[in-house]
């Protein structure tokens, strides 16, 4: 087929040559009967005897003579080459001669068939108009390309349609290679009903490859060509086959090497076999037995113990050569300095005083102290101890044990000998006072208690604590004896008691901690003797307040009765709510709870609801939140840390303030998780009260110290004071509006009096000034004044005292 296409491309000048001939006659004959105007007819008259393309292209080829004998010879050649073919089999195929010559077997310029080409691209344009032409091949633009149609528009104009450009290796296009398959991430098993496979670039089918015969696909699967993969490639559909160094590749991976490393048998060395290894191996590599070499002194090592031996003999190598000092040798560069001139301003360097008797190992017995002396000795501070060491007997020097503070003395030595003035200065006129920061005089800070105005008397034995109701008139207080008076403040009588502990003094418990309910409905006092709370509603109040009372306290059964018909709290609950008897609800006790530990300190919420004790021996049971309208009590912590003395309600955050021996922490309520830790510094907390504010906190400790704490300044005291003898028992802020006092109470049976002013301004620190010192208590048994309390709207204070009374100063 081939051969003959050929011999066709061939046959071509030879036609044009007889379309010549055929065109001569024509003029010869029949030229006169056209005439020149109607070019249409002539037109249609060369189309309809196919002599158009033949001039044309004869007119393109008739200037290159040349060419014409290069093509005649090419012709007498392949004539020679394909003698089988028939010239009458060509005569009788002139249409499929035409439609080959169509076809993309058309030689192109670069064979010297340019005359053919044009040709062929004149031929495929068609002017059209449904079935009339409407132009002539002379007025159209030989620069069209090939395909090119000529319609009528709407608008009566030609409209041209240009063919559909199909890019192939003959195009401009450089970066034209493999067709790839555009079909993204769509799997190819999407196309297995289809024909093709996908779509090129220009949105082209790409049609699937023929599938072989299925003997074909036998031997292919016996016969395994080289590269073979097994794989289908995604872009063409055909299948996937690796070369020579895409294989190679695949083995590096394989056997876990980087891809561009180089083969084994490029490596100048073989691989490695690790023969010795950590490995015990039971049976040995080779049974061979021991060479006889092996057990031969080397002559070797023999001739170079000799060559050693001669040279030290010769001197050459000296054994055990003393070596160098390396170390840097140093000068004195004042020995020969003139001794500097003594100043008479100039001071000699401090000396230790002198050992004593004391120090002594075995010292006389009036220098040793008494297991009192010793045991005070050990209370104080190191600041207040007159003497750094105790003195102790030792029968001999043998038995003195290591002095624990020699290196704390030591210490002390270099920083005496370090700090200490080399030269007298002038001593400066200063008065001391004028160093002392200016406060304002207590005159200005009043009205502030200075004496006492009443004394309530009454109770056997020590009034342990007292507390003033909201509306300001009555005064309840408790003491060792088991009783809780209701006292009125401004005449001082005693208007109702109730005894709820059995006394101290016949030992039973006391009447530890009472606080009113806040708020001025209901009037509920809650007092704690031992391990039991006592919810009272006095009948000082009026019938509306007492109902009320009553009513608060009632409306919690039902709930606790509804909890425990649903079986709700299946652990046992940390303290029980009971129902007071009849002769105790005619006292006027509303209800009982028991926590199984004595209550030492007790809080109510700002709101009224809920109250917090604190039994300092409860361990993880220490603190308790009761709620009042469900008769409810829960624990806030699994886990009590270290033992703890104290729990107050922030005045209006959902905060709860707890105090051990040595630290406050701060609880988030609501979030359930602590957020603060603050550090006074003491050593054993008492009590503490927090600011109306909230930002500030004030701290008494046995150890006589009075903290101040800025919440928003630090965790550590903001100022710290030292007023009383002995130890703070309770503290207290003056709660109300306009009153910026707050006082300590000591068991030295004094109560200090402080003016507090705290700002809004955050540049400016709290102003602290001691106002007053009230004495009136007498000490009892080493205890003073117990408890302090602050009138809610005026400057008034009640305290408790160890001498059986209670207090108001005003």
């Amino acid at each position: 087929m081939a051969s003959r296409n050929v011999n066709r491309k061939r046959k071509i000048p030879l036609e044009v040559e007889e379309i010549e001939g055929s065109l001569e006659n024509f003029v010869q004959n029949g030229a006169a009967d056209i005439g020149s105007d109607n070019e249409d007819d002539e037109l249609a008259f060369l189309k309809k005897g196919g002599l158009l393309d033949a001039r044309q292209s004869d007119d393109e080829d008739g200037g290159s003579e040349d060419d014409h004998q290069k093509e005649d010879e090419d012709e007498d050649e392949e004539e020679e080459d394909e003698s089988e073919y028939d010239s009458d089999d060509y005569s009788g195929e002139d249409e499929a001669e035409e439609e080959d010559i169509d076809s993309d077997e058309i030689p192109s310029d670069d064979e010297g068939s340019t005359a053919v080409t044009k040709e062929m691209k004149n031929a495929s344009i068609k002017v059209t108009e449904g079935e009339e032409e409407i132009a002539h091949y002379s007025d159209l633009d030989e620069d069209l390309p090939p395909g090119t149609r000529v319609v009528m528009d709407s608008t009566g104009n030609p409209r041209y349609l240009y063919p559909e450009i199909v890019p192939n290796y003959d195009s401009d296009d450089t970066d034209a290679g493999k067709e790839e398959n555009a079909i993204g991430n769509i799997p190819l098993s999407t196309y297995n009903l289809f024909p093709h496979i996908g779509y090129n670039i220009n949105g082209n089918k790409i049609m699937r490859p023929a599938a072989g015969k299925a003997l074909d696909e036998l031997l292919d699967s016996i016969e395994l060509p080289k590269g073979w993969t097994g794989l289908v490639d995604k872009n063409t559909g055909k299948e996937l086959k690796l070369s020579d160094e895409e294989l190679r590749i695949v083995s590096q991976i394989q056997r876990g090497r980087v891809a561009d490393e180089l083969e084994e048998k490029d490596l100048e060395y073989a691989p490695t076999v690790a023969w010795f290894s950590s490995k015990t191996e039971i049976m040995p590599l080779s049974s061979a037995p021991e060479p006889k070499r092996r057990f031969v002194p080397s002559k070797h090592e023999a001739k170079r113990v000799m060559k050693i031996v001669r040279a030290i003999r010769e001197g050459r190598i000296v054994p055990n050569k003393p070596q160098e000092d390396t170390k840097p040798k140093y000068f004195d560069i004042w020995a020969d300095e003139a001794p500097a001139r003594i100043d008479k301003m100039a001071l000699p360097a401090p000396k230790l005083p002198p050992p004593t008797h004391a120090e002594s190992y075995h010292p006389p017995l009036e220098y040793l102290p008494t297991p009192e002396e010793a045991e005070k000795w050990k209370d104080q501070d190191l600041e207040e101890r007159d003497r750094d060491y105790l003195p102790k007997n030792y029968n001999s020097l043998r038995v003195v044990p290591g002095y624990d503070r020699f290196v704390k003395e030591r210490f002390e030595r270099c920083l005496d000998l370090y700090l200490a003035p080399r030269v007298r200065r002038k001593k400066l006129n200063i008065d001391p006072n004028s160093l002392l920061p200016k406060l304002p005089s207590p005159r200005d800070l009043r009205p502030f208690p200075t004496t006492c105005s009443t004394v309530y008397k009454g109770h056997k034995g020590r009034v342990r604590t007292l507390g003033v109701d909201p509306r300001g008139q009555w005064l309840a207080t408790g003491g060792d004896d088991g009783t809780v008076r209701i006292w009125e403040i401004l005449t001082g009588r005693e208007i109702w008691r109730v005894k709820i502990g059995t006394g101290q003094e016949s030992g039973g418990e006391a009447v530890n901690v009472l606080k009113w309910r806040p708020g001025r409905e209901g009037g509920i006092l809650a007092a704690a003797a031992g391990e039991d709370i006592y919810l009272l509603v006095p009948p000082v109040f009026d019938a509306a307040t007492e109902i009320q009372g009553r009513e608060l306290l009632a409306a919690g059964w039902g709930y606790a009765a509804i909890l425990s018909e649903n079986g709700v709290s299946r652990k046992e609950p940390p303290a029980k709510w009971t129902k007071p008897t009849d002769r105790q609800a005619e006292q006027g006790v509303g209800a009982i709870v028991t926590v199984g530990m004595p209550v030492k300190q007790m809080s109510w919420h700002r709101r009224g609801d809920y109250f917090v004790t604190v039994s300092p021996e409860g361990t993880n049971k220490s603190v308790l939140i009761h709620q009042l309208s469900k008769h409810h009590t829960q624990p806030p912590f699994r886990k009590s840390k270290g033992l703890i003395q104290a729990a107050l309600f922030h005045p209006f955050k959902p905060h709860l303030l707890v105090a051990t021996q040595r630290y406050i922490r701060i609880y988030d309520l609501s979030a359930q998780k602590q957020i603060r830790t603050l550090l006074p510094g003491s050593r054993w907390i008492s009590s503490f009260d927090i600011h109306p504010g909230g930002d500030n906190l004030l701290v008494g400790s046995y150890d006589k110290r009075l903290l101040w704490h800025d919440l928003d300044l630090s965790s550590k005291p903001y100022k710290t004071m030292r007023y009383h003898e002995k130890a703070i028992r309770s503290v207290a802020y003056h709660q109300g509006t306009g009153m910026p006092l707050f006082a300590s109470a000591s068991d030295d049976g004094t109560i200090q009096v402080f003016h507090g002013r705290v700002v809004a301004d955050l540049m400016e620190n709290a102003v602290i000034v001691p106002l007053k010192v009230l004495k009136g208590h007498t000490v009892t048994a080493g205890l003073g004044v117990l408890d302090v309390e602050w009138h809610g709207r005026e400057c008034w204070m009640f305290s408790a005292g160890a001498d059986g009374t209670a207090r108001m100063w005003n």
